[in-house]
């Protein structure tokens, strides 16, 4: 088994922002030499996730609600109340999310459905730069 290893930083426009990572992830496998395995992308951050999604207006602003429906942010959190950060909702939102996707590769090519991107959202109140981990592990 061998890994390959690609850290990267990505600048977010703050909370909803869905940036395409897809094409970083690709390179990775394809950079990397290794014919198949598995990449997994993550984030090191507790107000961010990583997710597959079809990226397309419409489903972004479903998700959006979605989130909303069910993480309101206009309710008091405990960690509102103990840091002041008003990001409650966003730390949770990420916890059910996750941090990271894991996806396989064949013959040097990212495996993954024909509408389906892999993304990372940022889930916090601020804009942000966000570390990208992509590790890969194959042969």
């Amino acid at each position: 088994m061998v890994t390959f290893r690609r850290l990267a930083t990505i600048d977010t426009k703050g909370e909803g922002d869905v940036v395409d990572i897809t094409e970083l992830v690709e390179k990775t496998v394809t950079e990397s030499g290794l014919r198949q395995g598995v990449a997994i992308a993550f984030t090191p951050h507790s107000t961010a996730a990583v997710v597959t999604i079809e990226n397309e207006p419409g489903l972004r602003a479903d998700l959006s609600q979605a989130l909303q429906r069910n993480f309101p942010s206009d309710i008091e959190y405990q960690h509102h109340l103990r840091w002041g950060d008003g990001n409650g909702h966003s730390h949770v939102r990420s916890t059910f999310l996750g941090a990271s996707v894991t996806l396989p590769f064949d013959e040097g090519r990212l495996e993954r459905g024909r509408w389906q991107q892999v993304a990372l959202l940022e889930l916090d109140v601020h804009e942000r730069q966000r570390e990208l981990i992509v590790q890969l592990l194959g042969e």
